[in-house]
């Protein structure tokens, strides 16, 4: 792979490397390669290069047969460049090769998100319902069309995904877009764009420009755009939505989700240990989704407790690009220390700290990176801030409750909604408590299982809109009703 670049009108635009930011690896400390930082005047020439294409380029006017054709090809360009795609995406955050290039996380699951939203585009005509009475003698055409240009923010943790679940939709619909990587998926980014450049795609209907925080609010401050789709952390998620006005906005802001464990689980075990590596495995906790309070019934809260520690001797950290690492560093070191800020403040708040908690560096671990080692506290006060901020970190809280009533009152009460998982044997409790959750996505018996074709979004802070299913591409079309009388 060539060196990171931006690209902007169908064009490549190179930058000095005196102007770029220095990535800095997580998982050893040492830095080791330059994003380009876009200017206002790039962020400018990239939205002024996508309102060209929309408003004069033939993008969103081709028949659906044609806009298919130009898209289809990237997916099996993501699936050709995987493992390229997954090392980059190792290099660029820290996530684990082995995790990173699971299904989940994988450019085979971008490729299927790709074709699931290339299958849309000759399905998104419009409806002619009928003339509703005699007194309106009107046919009605509803029409469905691209909402226009479209900018794009995405953050650190997944990119290989999150790429395409950004991208795939909004270009599907017809869209254009401007795409604003964080500066820990620039690597993934590029590699992107070296991909989408090699289709045949009018230019500007995609840019890519890269930087810092600054980059990402001129682009979500410009004016130029109709859209903005924002994944990220909740206070910029808000200023996005402050800045829009009358622009549309769809914003996943993360969650504080969490497990409800009943005390007729089918394997508790299970449960607890699920519960544990859901915070440890991996991307260390650092998924916005990731159930990290577990509300524990009092019958089976000590061995839940136990299982849960058991699970902490699976996790292996050490070289990200080495198969049997399990988890990741976290991405910068101010948030490793704001983790251990907030595990010191739960625990002096009456916490019991069952396992991990230090500073000190795991096993295995290299010297220099940002590790927090698994930490699982019990007894945790559910209006503690670790009980209700993200902390994305290694770390579960641990909960109590009597009965159904009280599970639901703890896991409801809370600033965030997007996701939940129920464990119980009771099919009919699951069910009736999955629907008094007031979240977007809940597991029965396990986590949200994400597909392209499943709606993801979140209730009350969590978010506005929905990524996947149909819900997905819908977010980028406008609706046109146009009426022909009938009474000539």
């Amino acid at each position: 792979m060539s060196g990171i670049r931006m690209f902007i009108g169908g064009r490549w635009r190179e930058r000095e490397p005196e102007d770029g930011w220095r990535h800095v690896d997580p998982a050893t400390g040492r830095a080791d390669f330059t994003v380009p930082v876009a200017s206002a005047a790039d962020v400018d020439g990239a939205v002024r290069a996508a309102r060209r294409a929309f408003d004069e380029g033939p993008w969103p006017h081709l028949a659906p047969r044609e806009r298919k054709l130009a898209l289809r090809p990237l997916a099996d360009l993501l699936r050709r460049h995987a493992d390229e795609l997954h090392r980059l995406q190792t290099r660029d955050n820290g996530i684990p090769i082995g995790f990173g290039a699971s299904y989940r996380m994988s450019a085979h699951l971008a490729a299927d998100i790709v074709e699931y939203h290339v299958g849309w585009i000759d399905k998104l005509g419009g409806d002619a319902p009928a003339p509703f009475s005699a007194h309106t003698p009107t046919q009605a055409l509803v029409l469905r069309e691209p909402v226009g240009v479209v900018g794009a923010i995405t953050p650190f943790n997944g990119p290989v995904l999150q790429f395409a679940q950004k991208i795939a939709p909004v270009l599907a619909a017809g869209c254009t877009v401007v795409i604003k990587p964080s500066e820990f998926a620039s690597g993934v980014a590029h590699r992107y764009a070296e991909l989408i450049a090699e289709l045949d795609l009018p230019p500007g209907v995609f840019n890519l420009v890269t930087g810092l925080g600054e980059t990402g609010a001129a682009l979500a401050a410009h004016p130029g755009l109709d859209k903005i789709t924002f994944t990220g952390r909740r206070e910029i998620g808000e200023r996005v939505v402050a800045g829009a006005g009358t622009r549309g906005v769809a914003l996943e802001l993360g969650g504080k989700s969490p497990s409800i464990v009943f005390d007729d689980v089918p394997d508790l075990d299970a449960a607890a240990r699920t519960a544990m590596s859901l915070v440890t495995m991996g991307l260390s906790g650092q998924v916005c989704s990731t159930q990290t309070r577990s509300l524990v019934q009092r019958g089976v809260y000590d061995a839940f407790l136990d299982a849960a520690r058991a699970q902490t001797a699976e996790v292996r950290y050490g070289d990200p690009c080495d198969p049997a690492t399990t988890s990741a560093p976290i991405i910068t070191p101010p948030s490793a220390r704001r983790v251990l800020s907030l595990v010191d403040a739960a625990v002096h708040g009456g916490a019991r700290l069952v396992t991990g908690g230090g500073a000190a560096r795991p096993a295995g671990a290299a010297a220099g990176g940002n590790w927090v080692e698994p930490t699982l506290l019990a007894d945790v006060d559910a209006r503690a801030p670790l009980a209700r901020e993200e902390v994305f970190g290694p770390v579960l809280a641990v909960i109590p409750f009597d009965d159904e009533d009280d599970a639901v009152r703890l896991a409801n009460d809370s600033p965030y909604g997007l996701s939940a998982g129920v464990y119980t044997g009771d099919l009919a409790r699951a069910l009736r408590v999955g629907r008094r959750l007031r979240t977007g996505t809940v597991g029965i018996n396990g986590p949200f299982v994400f597909t392209p074709g499943t709606p993801f979004g979140g209730y009350k802070a969590s978010g506005l809109g929905r990524e996947g299913g149909r819900e997905g591409i819908a977010e980028f079309l406008e609706t046109k009703t146009i009426t022909v009388r009938l009474d000539n």
